[in-house]
Protein backbone atom coordinates (compact mmCIF):
# COMPACT_ATOMS: atom_id res chain seq x y z
CA UNK A 1 0.00 0.00 0.00
CA UNK A 2 1.49 3.22 -0.74
CA UNK A 3 2.50 5.87 1.95
CA UNK A 4 -0.45 8.62 2.55
CA UNK A 5 0.54 12.17 1.58
CA UNK A 6 1.23 14.10 4.69
CA UNK A 7 -1.99 16.51 5.87
CA UNK A 8 -2.16 20.08 6.19
CA UNK A 9 -2.34 21.46 9.85
CA UNK A 10 -5.79 21.84 9.54
CA UNK A 11 -8.44 19.34 7.58
CA UNK A 12 -12.15 20.11 6.82
CA UNK A 13 -14.31 17.91 6.83
CA UNK A 14 -18.67 17.86 6.03
CA UNK A 15 -20.51 15.49 7.63
CA UNK A 16 -24.26 15.30 5.55
CA UNK A 17 -26.49 13.98 8.13
CA UNK A 18 -30.25 13.02 7.99
CA UNK A 19 -30.37 15.67 10.99
CA UNK A 20 -28.43 18.81 8.70
CA UNK A 21 -24.96 19.20 7.61
CA UNK A 22 -22.01 19.21 10.63
CA UNK A 23 -18.29 20.80 9.50
CA UNK A 24 -15.73 19.88 11.23
CA UNK A 25 -12.17 21.74 11.49
CA UNK A 26 -9.15 18.57 12.50
CA UNK A 27 -6.07 19.34 13.86
CA UNK A 28 -3.67 17.27 12.26
CA UNK A 29 -1.30 19.51 13.45
CA UNK A 30 -1.83 18.65 17.24
CA UNK A 31 -3.18 15.01 16.72
CA UNK A 32 -1.72 13.80 13.74
CA UNK A 33 -2.42 10.08 14.44
CA UNK A 34 -5.94 10.33 15.07
CA UNK A 35 -6.68 13.01 12.40
CA UNK A 36 -4.99 10.63 9.82
CA UNK A 37 -7.17 7.73 10.97
CA UNK A 38 -10.12 10.00 10.83
CA UNK A 39 -9.55 11.53 7.24
CA UNK A 40 -8.60 7.64 6.11
CA UNK A 41 -11.83 6.39 6.79
CA UNK A 42 -13.47 9.61 5.32
CA UNK A 43 -11.33 9.16 2.31
CA UNK A 44 -12.13 5.74 2.08
CA UNK A 45 -15.87 6.54 2.42
CA UNK A 46 -16.16 3.85 5.02
CA UNK A 47 -18.67 6.15 7.31
CA UNK A 48 -21.14 6.41 4.62
CA UNK A 49 -24.28 4.59 5.58
CA UNK A 50 -22.82 4.74 9.10
CA UNK A 51 -25.00 6.86 11.60
CA UNK A 52 -24.98 8.79 14.86
CA UNK A 53 -26.44 5.97 17.16
CA UNK A 54 -26.10 7.53 20.83
CA UNK A 55 -26.84 10.48 22.48
CA UNK A 56 -25.90 11.07 25.84
CA UNK A 57 -27.23 14.06 27.86
CA UNK A 58 -25.66 15.64 30.88
CA UNK A 59 -28.60 14.79 33.23
CA UNK A 60 -29.62 18.00 34.54
CA UNK A 61 -28.36 20.23 32.23
CA UNK A 62 -31.03 20.54 28.80
CA UNK A 63 -28.60 20.86 25.59
CA UNK A 64 -25.28 19.57 27.23
CA UNK A 65 -23.57 15.70 26.22
CA UNK A 66 -22.34 14.50 24.00
CA UNK A 67 -23.28 12.31 20.69
CA UNK A 68 -21.56 9.58 19.31
CA UNK A 69 -21.63 8.08 15.89
CA UNK A 70 -19.57 5.42 13.38
CA UNK A 71 -18.82 2.26 11.78
CA UNK A 72 -20.27 1.07 15.39
CA UNK A 73 -18.23 -2.45 15.35
CA UNK A 74 -18.97 -3.42 11.35
CA UNK A 75 -15.97 -5.92 11.30
CA UNK A 76 -16.16 -4.77 7.20
CA UNK A 77 -15.56 -1.16 7.73
CA UNK A 78 -12.65 -1.58 10.61
CA UNK A 79 -9.12 -0.32 10.06
CA UNK A 80 -6.87 -1.32 12.46
CA UNK A 81 -6.35 0.29 15.81
CA UNK A 82 -3.93 3.18 15.62
CA UNK A 83 -2.05 4.68 18.99
CA UNK A 84 -4.12 6.58 21.69
CA UNK A 85 -3.14 10.15 21.14
CA UNK A 86 -4.11 11.83 24.92
CA UNK A 87 -4.57 15.54 25.24
CA UNK A 88 -2.15 15.76 27.36
CA UNK A 89 0.20 14.74 24.57
CA UNK A 90 -1.92 17.01 22.07
CA UNK A 91 -2.76 19.94 24.31
CA UNK A 92 -6.27 19.83 23.03
CA UNK A 93 -9.54 19.59 25.13
CA UNK A 94 -12.60 18.70 25.61
CA UNK A 95 -14.87 21.71 24.93
CA UNK A 96 -17.90 22.63 23.65
CA UNK A 97 -17.79 21.33 20.21
CA UNK A 98 -15.13 19.05 20.40
CA UNK A 99 -14.59 16.28 18.44
CA UNK A 100 -12.90 12.85 19.64
CA UNK A 101 -12.34 9.53 19.09
CA UNK A 102 -14.08 6.49 21.18
CA UNK A 103 -12.57 4.02 22.19
CA UNK A 104 -13.50 0.68 23.98
CA UNK A 105 -10.92 0.08 27.21
CA UNK A 106 -8.77 2.42 28.94
CA UNK A 107 -6.06 3.72 27.04
CA UNK A 108 -6.74 1.40 23.62
CA UNK A 109 -6.31 2.55 20.24
CA UNK A 110 -9.15 3.96 18.24
CA UNK A 111 -10.96 2.69 15.47
CA UNK A 112 -14.08 4.20 13.86
CA UNK A 113 -15.63 5.73 16.15
CA UNK A 114 -16.12 9.22 17.35
CA UNK A 115 -18.28 11.63 19.62
CA UNK A 116 -19.09 15.15 19.15
CA UNK A 117 -19.54 17.54 22.68
CA UNK A 118 -22.46 19.89 23.30
CA UNK A 119 -20.55 21.49 26.23
CA UNK A 120 -17.02 21.10 27.99
CA UNK A 121 -16.16 17.64 29.69
CA UNK A 122 -12.61 18.22 30.93
CA UNK A 123 -13.63 14.37 32.45
CA UNK A 124 -12.68 13.36 29.16
CA UNK A 125 -9.57 14.90 28.72
CA UNK A 126 -6.20 12.97 30.10
CA UNK A 127 -5.04 13.71 33.69
CA UNK A 128 -4.39 11.66 37.09
CA UNK A 129 -2.98 8.71 35.19
CA UNK A 130 -6.32 8.65 32.92
CA UNK A 131 -5.53 8.20 29.44
CA UNK A 132 -8.56 9.95 29.06
CA UNK A 133 -9.87 10.64 24.86
CA UNK A 134 -8.16 11.83 21.54
CA UNK A 135 -9.54 15.05 20.75
CA UNK A 136 -8.50 15.99 16.95
CA UNK A 137 -10.98 18.80 16.35
CA UNK A 138 -14.02 21.16 16.68
CA UNK A 139 -17.13 21.89 14.83
CA UNK A 140 -17.13 25.04 12.86
CA UNK A 141 -20.48 24.80 11.81
CA UNK A 142 -23.67 22.72 12.62
CA UNK A 143 -23.92 22.65 16.20
CA UNK A 144 -27.62 23.27 15.76
CA UNK A 145 -27.47 19.72 14.17
CA UNK A 146 -25.46 18.01 16.98
CA UNK A 147 -27.53 19.83 19.11
CA UNK A 148 -31.11 18.49 17.57
CA UNK A 149 -28.94 14.32 17.33
CA UNK A 150 -28.88 15.34 21.39
CA UNK A 151 -32.41 15.47 21.80
CA UNK A 152 -33.26 12.77 19.52
CA UNK A 153 -35.74 9.90 21.39
CA UNK A 154 -33.50 7.30 22.86
CA UNK A 155 -34.69 4.02 24.14
CA UNK A 156 -34.73 3.43 27.63
CA UNK A 157 -33.75 -0.45 27.51
CA UNK A 158 -31.23 -0.35 24.64
CA UNK A 159 -27.83 -0.65 25.39
CA UNK A 160 -25.56 -1.66 28.01
CA UNK A 161 -23.46 -0.40 31.10
CA UNK A 162 -23.07 3.55 30.34
CA UNK A 163 -24.79 3.56 27.04
CA UNK A 164 -28.36 1.93 28.90
CA UNK A 165 -30.83 4.34 27.83
CA UNK A 166 -28.57 6.50 25.19
CA UNK A 167 -29.22 4.51 22.37
CA UNK A 168 -31.25 6.29 19.87
CA UNK A 169 -34.69 4.94 18.76
CA UNK A 170 -33.69 6.21 15.25
CA UNK A 171 -30.31 6.60 14.66
CA UNK A 172 -29.38 9.65 12.83
CA UNK A 173 -27.70 8.71 9.17
CA UNK A 174 -24.66 9.70 8.06
CA UNK A 175 -25.48 10.03 4.56
CA UNK A 176 -21.83 11.10 3.78
CA UNK A 177 -18.14 12.19 4.79
CA UNK A 178 -15.64 14.35 2.41
CA UNK A 179 -12.76 16.02 3.06
CA UNK A 180 -13.15 19.79 1.51
CA UNK A 181 -10.30 21.19 -0.33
Amino acid sequence: MPKAEPLPDTVRVRLETGAGPILLELDAKRAPITTANFVRYVDERRLDGTSFYRAAPTKGAPGRGFIQGGIRRNYRLMLPPITHEPTSKTGLRHEAGTISMARSEEGAGAMGEFFILTSAMPSMDAKGGKPGYAAFGRVVEGMDTVRAILSSPATANAGRGAMRGQMLTDPVRIVSARRLS
